[in-house]
């Protein structure tokens, strides 16, 4: 991509965001090489290579890459011969360490994240190489600051052991200065080091006083540092201890420089390898707090952006558009008035496209779609050269022209304010001019501008389509919302009477503008209007639709579950039921072969009546009864359901006490009912005591608020046959609540149910009359009934 777009688009900023989240110098290194690419394979590596680093991101938190830092330069040295210092082994130390820890990280990654959800990161892995040997000498012996340990060697231990021994026996002597009553003589009463050896602060005129040698004054020269003469031997001794220490550290150093010697290649692999891990950790992390996924890669550039968002503009705040190019249309146009997006617009396709073809996720939703481009030209903005001095329109026409030389139909242009800084009618026809050249190239274009012209261009030139940023018609501000296929219009005048300007000034303008820009400017304001109902109409179905397949998933997975937990419970009923059966005919068997023994030994073939009165009774010992001996409620239903002629009982459906008459079938009896005998089910009934005084047998009358039963029946919609059964049942549970007439509302129809109506009220001897009712009631419609 040429520099130029990078810079206009804001392309480094994108890069300096992705920064802090590096912890490696190699990691660094490669950011800072990061370029959009044109290759198709090489894009979508780098993409699969994100989401490898956003999956182990949502499995493990990332991959676990310590602090690093650029082992280039020790290895150059190492590689002329030189020597390592302690700092330096402690850098190549980590970086092998971290080879240790990423190979087991991936081993054990294996078992969580199988190897079809990770693309790459598996194989790249194994590019590692762990070198167990030398990390662990190198762990041994260096520490992470480069500090030399005592484990580095027997020698060293031994060394410094001796050092903190004399350093010891020092420190004792020279407390008989500073603590006793020598201390007198002192400046102060410490003990301090001096040329590598330790010394006391004695006052100058004390000097003689201890003998020793004098290695330092004081400024103002009434101090002396003096090693006491009791402890110039032990400081000998020390000095040659620490001699033996730094000459010891540094054959340990070569040592070690020497054990990574033959390893530079691998050790270099390695630090390039982790610092890729790296750079893919921080790409994964960025993507998850920016909420940006993965792009697919469209080979013919058919770009579709979803609810689109600008990666450097506040979350909070950015209006996210929805952005298509290269399917329907090679060219769009946006017009409308400024401050409404267009720029912003442009620069997120253009930006959007740059961070896709360099490996990084998006701020899109999911399904979203990009090209690959050779070349993405933008002239964006003022780009006035005041040393060239170059006006605002001759900088553009040279952005325009430099591009006009190398795009193709691999290529994308951005043009902002096309034709804009020169008089209005040769700008705008200079624009259209332009179009036509970059379409004649094959190439695809998004240009905004201010020129009404434009939006006939728009609409006149195949694979092009007019858009406009969205404005609220109410307070005539920007929505930020990108229109695809309708124009934009100019909202100046409106703006202008709204900020204050003197309504006769607004109507004599709208005066002299043309009437065929104010019918264009009432059209789109109509399309505006229209569409966005439609819209929003749209996301209400979407909510809906959403809302609607969540239900059907929670009730398919609920039905689901509720059908496996029938067929468990069957099937454990059927091994429960088997087991049972084996066990009753084993008992069956036991009974029968015990007959047999008692008829052998009876010598005859009879057997006495007692005993097969006791085999039938083993026999119906087999039968499982239901366990309600502890369960009150279940014994009280039951004997509530367990009938018998002549019982009283409560008939649910019409609230009215009856006597058992005699059962009709296997749930069913004949229920009298004050002078009615009525057959009711056994589930409508429950069994009661009897009334405390026996009442003559009559017609029991209840008032309709008690019976709840409605002077009007409405069949309307009810088939035949249910219809039927529903009269039958209404004309007795109406004749108990005493109303001396009903209503049959029946509708009129094909007539076979008002005819069916009539045959069964002339057959029940309890109707009087029956007539249609009058026309303000439903006319035949509806039938009225008088009860005798």
């Amino acid at each position: 991509m040429n520099p130029k777009v990078l810079k206009t688009l804001e392309y480094q900023q994108i890069k300096q965001q992705l920064a802090p989240y590096l912890v490696s110098a190699a990691g660094q290194k490669e950011l800072n090489a990061l370029q959009p690419q044109s290759d198709q394979a090489a894009i979508q590596l780098a993409l699969d290579e994100t989401n490898d680093g956003a999956e182990v991101y949502r499995l493990k938190g990332g991959i676990p890459i310590a602090r690093l830092a650029d082992i280039a330069p020790h290895m150059k040295r190492l590689a002329i011969g030189a020597t390592l210092n302690g700092s330096e082994l402690g850098q190549v130390g980590r970086v092998l360490k971290t080879t240790r820890a990423i190979t087991r990280f991936f081993d054990d990654l294996l078992e969580d994240a199988p190897e079809n959800e990770i693309r790459h990161l598996f194989d790249e892995v194994q590019e590692l190489v762990t070198l167990p040997e030398v990390t662990k000498r190198l762990a041994t012996a260096i520490e992470g600051d480069g500090h030399i340990t005592d484990d580095a060697s027997p020698q060293l231990s031994s060394i410094r052991s001796n050092i903190s021994r004399t350093e010891g026996e020092i420190r004792s002597k020279m407390e008989h200065y500073t603590r006793g009553r020598d201390s007198k003589y002192l400046s102060d009463p410490i003990i301090t080091i001096r040329n590598d050896r330790y010394v006391i602060p004695v006052k100058a005129e004390n000097r003689s006083r201890f003998g020793g040698i004098v290695h330092d004054q004081s400024a103002s020269g009434q101090t002396l540092f003096i090693e006491p003469q009791a402890v110039m031997a032990l400081n000998d001794r020390l000095r040659q201890n620490q001699v033996a220490e730094k000459q010891e550290e540094q054959r340990i150093l070569e040592e070690l420089s020497n054990l990574i010697s033959p390893y530079q290649d691998e050790i270099l692999q390695n630090a390039a390898i982790l610092g890729h891990f790296d750079f893919i950790n921080a790409k994964a992390r960025y993507a998850h707090d920016m909420r940006a996924t993965e792009p697919q890669l469209s080979a013919d550039n058919q770009v579709y952006l979803r609810q689109a968002r600008h990666p450097l503009i506040d979350a909070k705040k950015v209006v996210a558009n929805d952005i298509t190019l290269g399917t329907d249309y090679q060219a769009i146009v946006i017009t409308g008035p400024n401050t409404g997006g267009k720029t912003i617009t442009l620069k997120t396709l253009g930006l959007l496209q740059l961070m896709g073809q360099s490996g990084l996720f998006i701020p899109v939703d999911e399904g979203s779609r990009i090209g690959i481009y050779n070349e993405i030209f933008a002239d964006i903005g003022d780009e006035q050269s005041i040393e060239q001095n170059l006006s605002t329109f001759s900088s553009h026409m040279e952005n325009i022209e430099s591009f006009l030389k190398q795009i193709d139909q691999r290529s994308l242009v951005l043009v902002d304010e096309l034709g804009a800084g020169t008089d209005p009618q040769e700008g705008a026809a200079l624009a259209i001019a332009i179009l036509d050249a970059i379409g004649a190239k094959g190439t695809q274009v998004v240009a905004t501008t201010h020129y009404p012209e434009l939006k006939a261009y728009g609409f006149n030139r195949a694979d092009t389509v007019n858009a406009s940023m969205e404005f609220d018609e109410e307070t005539l501000k920007p929505t930020y919302k990108l229109l695809v296929g309708i124009p934009g219009r100019s909202n100046a005048l409106d703006i202008a009477q709204r900020l204050g300007i003197p309504r006769s000034i607004v109507d004599q303008a709208r005066s002299l503008t043309d009437s065929d820009s104010q019918d264009l400017n009432a059209m789109i304001a109509d399309l505006v209007a229209k569409r966005k109902q439609v819209e929003d109409e749209q996301v209400y179905l979407k909510e809906e639709l959403a809302d609607s397949d969540k239900l059907h998933r929670e009730l398919k997975s609920e039905y689901n579950a509720y059908q496996q937990r029938k067929d468990q419970l069957i099937e454990d009923a059927k091994v429960q039921a088997n087991d049972i059966v084996e066990k009753s005919k084993t008992k069956a068997d036991a009974i029968i072969s015990d007959l047999r023994k008692k008829q052998l030994a009876s010598g005859h073939s009879v057997v006495k009546e007692n005993e097969l009165i006791d085999a039938k009774g083993a026999l119906n010992a087999l039968e499982q009864q239901p366990k309600l001996k502890k369960n009150r409620i279940l014994r009280r239903a039951k004997a509530q359901q367990d009938f018998h002629e002549g019982d009283d009982v409560l008939v649910k459906s019409y609230g009215q006490r009856g006597v058992l008459v005699q059962k009709m079938g296997q749930h069913t009896w004949e229920v009298q009912l004050g002078i009615l005998k009525m057959k009711i089910s056994d589930g409508d009934m429950e069994r009661v005591k009897p009334e405390a005084e026996p009442k003559q047998a009559r017609a029991v009358v209840r008032s309709a608020n008690a019976s709840h039963v409605s002077p009007n029946l409405d069949l309307r919609g009810v088939r035949y046959e249910d219809a039927m059964t529903q009269v039958d049942r209404y004309i007795d549970a109406a004749l108990l609540a005493g109303y001396p007439s009903v209503t049959i509302v029946h509708g009129k129809g094909t007539g076979a149910l008002r005819e069916g109506i009539t045959d069964y009220l002339k057959t029940n001897r309890q109707v009087k009359s029956f007539h249609f009712a009058a026309p303000n009631h439903g006319g035949n419609g509806a039938t009225e009934v008088q009860f005798k």
